[in-house]
């Protein structure tokens, strides 16, 4: 495991990250390929203090440019925590395409990509409490740094790639709220 920013409030967010990964994207496979890089402790997490939307901007692109330059034996992904800024959906979301552009400036395209999750998350045309949304729930506001080579080589070993989500959707629906709350991985 590889941390940044570290102190006591830092230690909290990142266990109940590192809680929602076991229990929830691990435990109930939500992504198959997550399990290889948390066991080999190749995930960096990182736990930003950014109160506005430009500070998490400056912190992004200095954990892509991290990411970029460190062997993936060593950081293989990079969780970017973001506890204090962009707490409402709508603006996390509108905050994508900045990321996203943030990758395209940089010249990262094509090798890094940023997933998201956030405790409010909702998939278009979905009500809000649709436990579908649970897949990409998490404790906190996450940007999740990617290396493509890493997604091309986990595809290539499970075969079946293009049926995570609708597999994802059957977990959900079968675990529904109650199982949800009984991981108690937050967000309720």
């Amino acid at each position: 495991m590889s941390t940044a920013n570290l102190n006591a409030d830092d230690d909290q967010v990142i266990a109940a990250t590192r809680a929602w990964l076991e229990r929830a994207v691990i435990g109930l496979n939500l992504c198959p390929f997550a399990k290889s890089v948390y066991v080999k402790e190749q995930v960096r997490y990182v736990v930003s203090n950014a109160t506005t939307p430009e500070a998490l901007l400056e912190q992004l692109m200095d954990e892509l440019q991290r990411l970029s330059d460190t062997p993936s034996e060593e950081i293989d992904t990079t969780l970017l925590i973001h506890p204090f800024v962009l707490g409402e959906f709508e603006d996390y979301n509108e905050f994508l395409d900045v990321a996203d552009a943030a990758v395209e400036d940089m010249q990262l395209d094509g090798e890094l990509q940023v997933a998201s999750f956030h405790p409010e998350y909702q998939f278009a045309d979905t009500d809000p409490n649709d436990i579908t949304n649970y897949t990409n729930r998490a404790p906190y506001p996450i940007l999740h740094l990617l290396r493509e080579d890493s997604i091309d080589r986990a595809v290539e070993a499970f075969p079946e790639a293009a049926e995570i989500f609708e597999k994802n959707i059957e977990t959900m629906e079968k675990l529904g709220h109650e199982g949800w709350d009984k991981l108690d991985v937050g967000p309720a």
